[in-house]
Parts: C-alpha cells; sequence; structure tokens
C-alpha cells in the first residue's frame, strides 16, 4: 500500500491569524528595542552653568540632602596661582597668611600650597564644601574665575523637581544629558 504524502491544507482565515501573530509579535519586539535604546539617551540630570551663576548660597541650604550635592570645583587651567588669591582670602585680609580670619571659605575647604614665589595652587577638598559659593563670588568678582559650582552626581538624588533648581535667582540650573554630566567653565559644552 503506497501512502500518498498529502500536504496540509493552510486556509486563508489560518493564515491570516498567522501572519496577524507574526506581525504583533515584531512589533512588539521593536517597541522593546526601541524603549529600551531611547531610555538611555533621554536621561537627564542637573547642572549648574557657570556662565549663569551668581554665586547667591542658595545652593548650601535648598538642597534637599543634609550636605548639598553642590561642590566648588576648580579649573587649574585658567588658574593665576595667585599669591594674592580673592577666591580664597577675604577681601581685605589682615595678612597674607592661613588663618581662618582671612580666609574667604567659612569651613577652610580650600587648601593652598606653595608651589614656587610667588606661586601657590589652590585644590578644594569636597568633604569641606558645603556649596555657600563665597569663593567663587571673589574669584568671579577680582579674579580669573577659575572656581566655580557644579553638582556632583556621587551625591545628587537628581530629584525631578529640584529645590536649588527652583530658587535659582539666575535660572543657572539646567538639565544636561547623563553621559555628559559636567559643564567646563569657559565652554559651552558639557563634559
Amino acid at each position: 500500500m503506497n501512502l500518498k504524502e498529502t500536504k496540509p491544507i493552510i486556509d486563508r482565515r489560518a493564515w491570516l491569524k498567522t501572519m496577524v501573530r507574526s506581525g504583533c509579535f515584531v512589533g512588539l519586539a521593536g517597541l522593546g528595542w526601541r524603549a529600551t535604546s531611547m531610555a538611555g539617551s533621554d536621561q537627564l540630570v542637573w547642572q549648574i552653568d557657570p556662565l549663569k551663576c551668581i554665586s547667591c548660597g542658595n545652593c548650601a541650604t535648598y538642597c534637599v540632602l543634609k550636605e548639598s550635592a553642590v561642590k566648588c570645583v576648580h579649573n587649574h587651567e585658567m588658574c593665576g596661582y595667585c599669591n594674592l588669591c580673592t577666591g580664597y582670602y577675604k577681601s581685605e585680609p589682615q595678612e597674607l597668611d592661613t588663618a581662618a580670619e582671612n580666609q574667604m571659605c567659612p569651613t577652610g575647604a580650600i587648601i593652598r600650597r606653595f608651589v614656587e614665589k610667588p606661586y601657590f595652587e589652590y585644590n578644594i577638598d569636597e568633604a569641606l564644601c558645603i556649596g555657600c559659593g563665597k569663593c567663587v563670588k571673589g574669584c568671579n568678582a577680582f579674579g580669573n574665575g577659575s572656581l566655580f559650582l557644579q553638582v556632583r552626581h556621587d551625591r545628587c538624588l537628581n530629584c525631578n523637581q529640584c529645590a536649588i533648581a527652583e530658587s535659582c535667582p539666575a535660572d543657572a540650573f539646567r538639565r544636561v544629558p547623563a553621559h555628559n554630566p559636567y559643564i567646563k567653565k569657559g565652554f559651552d559644552k558639557t563634559e
């Protein structure tokens, strides 16, 4: 007995069901891929535009964290390494020494180190910095502006409604891509 091989007959209704299911599966897979690829590119974080910042002091008091996520940073490339640094010293210091009464920073977060006469290097101890901006204000007023404030993302909670951004009188807070979260002073780009 010879059995003929029979091919299953696919009717139009079964074929349409298969095509619709396949199309839905491909569409859902494409949407899933698109959502995951966009999630990484759309993530934004808060940052301070150093060209707009007026060093008002709100960063030290309005942050929801006990210790503000905003810290002073120093662009050493711009610094003049001056003996009389107006970001380090008060506007009329009693003497040019490192005594607390002569320093601009209320917490002593700026570390001054002798390089060679008459040059000094200034570094920020971020653990001591409260983000008050007093040093930034002094550096911008009489110096070259190498000190500026930035949101430090290892500390920031990235609140959707940043309390500092809402209270900023200069509208200096803006959202920047998370993959490029810092704005270097002197350049209109994120770093």
